[in-house]
């Protein structure tokens, strides 16, 4: 079975902005795998690539933003019929750019408990649940 790593961002809206309590989430186009679900932006790390670098070229390329990689916030494991997916997710900040739909079907900043009622791929629901988990802990 084919093992594939996935980068994706943990992209929060800056400090002092209308985003500021917000998750940055894309929508993934028609016609690709698990299409129409949401998720953290990001995608495929190539042969060789960093992690970390393909999280940055990812987003560049389908949001048009320039991000900031930090630490791993959390890791994303499923098996697809088809594919195994290991999901990296990264704390990132935009550091240049404003979001647009350049490789996706649309973005949104969203609250937490909108994030937990959409239909998110299977990798990505455990990374919601432990960002549920630590907010609620938080004074």
């Amino acid at each position: 079975m084919k093992r594939i790593l996935v980068a994706a961002g943990l992209i929060r809206g800056a400090h002092g902005s209308p985003e500021a309590d917000l998750f940055l989430v894309s929508r993934r186009p028609a016609g690709t795998h698990l299409a129409h679900a949401w998720e953290f932006p990001g995608g495929k790390v190539e042969p060789g690539e960093a992690p970390p670098d393909a999280l940055r070229r990812e987003i560049a390329e389908e949001l048009g933003v320039q991000v900031a990689v930090g630490d791993v916030f959390a890791v994303g494991h499923h098996v697809y019929p088809e594919k195994e997916v290991v999901l990296l997710v990264y704390e990132a900040r935009i550091e240049a750019g404003v979001p647009q739909c350049l490789e996706v079907a649309e973005i949104g900043w969203l609250r937490l408990d909108e994030l937990v009622e959409l239909p998110l791929p299977p990798a990505d629901r455990p990374v919601v649940e432990r960002l549920r988990r630590l907010l609620a802990a938080s004074p």
